[in-house]
């Protein structure tokens, strides 16, 4: 079942359509009460209500028909049906019809209805009250016309109030229940179908927005997957075109040479499938930290040694200094650490070349560890591989998740420095740092 309109919270908001087995429903009700008024009929006719006033038995019949019969359509117009039920239950008093049981369910269940279902809450105001004001009148003159007529009650009345007056007294109070009560539960109808439609459409909404976020959230490990593997394997990857332009270089003149480097792009393409295996095996095995640790190669502040050293392999000059003193770093911060190294490196030797003296240098403070890559440009450039143009938008994005600063700018002497500073989790936390220059691909 669909809402008229999308937003339940709309000014238009208005009740699904009638179904067909409402329609159904209606009809089968207001047929079982037209057969119930013809025996409620023939019960008050045996019983003699109304005496010689009664009206005819067809007159009767005819009337109680226009009271219940259209309740069939009571979903579809609760204005119009409203209306004729009304206006059929006045002539069936004016005309003494012999059934008022019945009838007076059927008026119950029309007032009811145009507060449940009519779709202009203005209309449907209107019309309540004005059936409403109209059956108090025509309440109030019919107890005028019985106020001289001795009722035959043979009550002693209560001081002033006398049988006859608190027979009308006791009918208005019914009439006042009867009414308010076929006005409140309309309304309260209405007011509870509005809840379930908002209830559906938030249900709704709440559905599609996880989806969305299911959706974000692939993307985001895609593409920590794309920057994991650019970490893991470009860097290896420079440098094995390095270290196989340079043995291809040397190798007329200088065998041993040309087969150093060999060995070292034999050990750059073990540590890269090695880390191409861990992080495969943290997709494949997330619930097993066990087996990732155990597959898993040292990436953290204690593998920067090993980084420097293959760096150097490929023809890099690097000097390694910790300054302050090593305290522990966390896992991801020491992560984090690790592949700002390699990526910086890696941007060394692709545009700067073999042959650059490069400064690695960590610093421990109370507070936070910074890395410092510098460079001095003066090495040999080679023609430049195609990049993923991951590399600074990747650090960025891992030192933001840390609320760290990084920085990656050109040196006034030449070559280019990259810093970067991480807060340890022990430390207070810090004021927002205003926002980092932007940072341009080298």
């Amino acid at each position: 079942m669909t809402e008229a309109i999308a937003d339940p919270e709309s000014a238009g908001w208005r009740r699904a359509p009638v179904t067909g087995g409402q329609r159904r429903a209606d009809a089968l009700g207001a047929v079982a009460l037209f057969l119930l008024g013809i025996l409620s009929l023939v019960l008050a006719r045996a019983i003699g209500m109304w005496g010689g006033e009664a009206a005819a038995p067809a007159v009767s019949l005819g009337v109680l028909a226009v009271i219940t019969l259209p309740l069939a359509w009571r979903r579809r117009a609760p204005s119009v049906v409203g209306v004729i039920v009304s206006v059929a239950f006045i002539v069936s008093g004016e005309l003494r019809a012999q059934e008022t049981l019945v009838a007076n369910i059927a008026l119950f269940c029309a007032i009811y209805t145009v507060g449940a279902w009519e779709p202009n809450r203005r209309r449907a105001f209107l019309v309540r009250v004005v059936v409403i004001a109209a059956m108090g009148i025509w309440l109030i003159v019919g107890m005028f016309r019985v106020a001289t007529v001795d009722l035959g009650f043979e009550g002693s009345g209560l001081g002033a109030l006398t049988p006859d007056v608190g027979f009308m007294l006791q009918n208005l109070l019914i009439n006042v229940l009867y009414f308010a009560g076929a006005y409140w539960f309309g309304e309260r109808t209405w007011n509870a179908a509005h809840q379930r439609a908002i209830l559906n459409f938030r249900t709704t909404q709440l559905a599609a927005s996880q989806e969305r976020i299911a959706q974000q959230a692939v993307a985001i490990e895609r593409l920590r997957i794309a920057r994991e593997l650019h970490d893991a394997v470009a860097h290896h990857v420079s440098l094995m075109g390095v270290q196989a332009a340079a043995a291809r270089s040397v190798l007329p003149r200088d065998t041993d040479g040309a087969t150093a480097q060999l060995v070292a792009l034999e050990d750059s393409a073990r540590a890269a499938v090695g880390e191409l295996y861990a992080l495969l095996g943290t997709l494949r095995d997330a619930e097993d930290p066990a087996a990732q640790d155990a597959a898993a190669p040292i990436l953290g502040v204690e593998g920067l040694p090993a980084l420097a050293a293959e760096a150097e392999s490929a023809g890099l000059q690097v000097s390694l200094d910790s300054v302050g003193t090593p305290s522990p770093v966390p896992a991801l911060v020491g992560l984090n650490l690790y592949r700002i190294t390699q990526e910086a490196l890696a941007n060394v030797l692709k545009h700067a070349g073999p042959g650059t003296r490069v400064s690695l240098r960590v610093r421990y403070l109370p507070s936070l560890v910074e890395l410092e890559v510098a460079d001095d440009g003066a090495g040999r450039p080679r023609p430049s591989m195609p990049g993923a143009g991951l590399g600074l938008p990747g650090m960025r994005e891992r030192v933001a998740t840390l609320r760290g600063q990084v920085s990656a700018e050109p040196r006034s002497t030449g070559g280019y420095v990259v810093r970067a500073a991480i807060p340890l989790p022990t430390s207070p936390p810090a004021v927002d740092a205003p926002a980092d220059e932007e940072l341009s691909h080298r």
